[in-house]
């Protein structure tokens, strides 16, 4: 027994595992709430302007932020540029519904997806106009009073 601790803290002091794989990835910072949960509808609903300032309001929160990247796979970020308020933190809130090109390390664990970014390289702004076809807030994400 006393072995396989070692053995686990001796893995886990390692330079391998500490560091995670270096990455940089194109891709829009996302309100991971509302992305997992389909409570606002579809993924499409819940990116671009359609849902920027809900993406705001659940950092703000207390939701920690995602980025999803260009591939389609989202990434959970635990900091940016050494903000660790992975939600509500001054850089989170300005990055929400912005597509950025960020630099960071890649942790992956279970089927989940880890992100530290250590730099956005650019922030491209919020490219992802489609409330035209969402609305500022989904139609089938209003409460219907009759039932």
């Amino acid at each position: 027994m006393r072995l396989g601790l070692t053995a686990a803290f001796a893995l886990a002091a390692s330079p391998l595992f500490a560091q995670g794989e270096e990455v940089t990835i194109r891709g829009e910072i996302i309100d991971t709430w509302c992305y997992f949960s389909g409570v606002m509808g579809g993924p499409e609903a819940v990116q671009g302007t359609s849902h920027h300032t809900c993406a705001i309001w659940c950092s703000a929160g207390g939701i920690p932020v995602g980025l999803l990247g260009d591939d389609g796979t989202v990434y959970m970020i635990l900091s940016i540029n050494g903000d660790d308020q992975s939600a509500s933190g001054q850089t989170q809130l300005e990055l929400a519904s912005h597509e950025v090109t960020a630099q960071g390390r890649l942790f992956a664990r279970d089927g989940l997806n880890y992100l530290v970014i250590d730099a956005v390289l650019e922030d491209h702004g919020i490219t992802n106009i489609n409330h035209v076809d969402f609305g500022v807030i989904p139609g089938f994400a209003i409460p219907n009073p009759e039932g």
